[in-house]
């Protein structure tokens, strides 16, 4: 099972861990609140774990157009 770091915007694979080699401390995760958790992390249902993050070039268009944040999926 693999742990994948995906843009919530654009959808583009970020990153990917093979969940044996990385603990969740080690990603951050033990600092997140319930909440947090709950709308950064889901599960497939192979197994894996997947964590929906801005990319960078999602996070410059919205830096530059603040008004996309208001489309559920501006930068499809």
């Amino acid at each position: 099972m693999s742990i994948r770091y995906t843009c919530r915007c654009c959808g583009m694979k970020i990153a990917e861990f093979d969940e044996s080699q990385v603990s969740e401390a080690q990603l951050g995760f033990d600092s997140l609140t319930p909440d947090e958790r709950a709308l950064i992390i889901s599960r497939e249902q192979s197994g894996d774990t997947v964590v929906s993050i801005t990319c960078d070039y999602c996070r410059e268009a919205l830096i530059q157009h603040p008004e996309l944040s208001l489309v559920g999926n501006p930068l499809q």
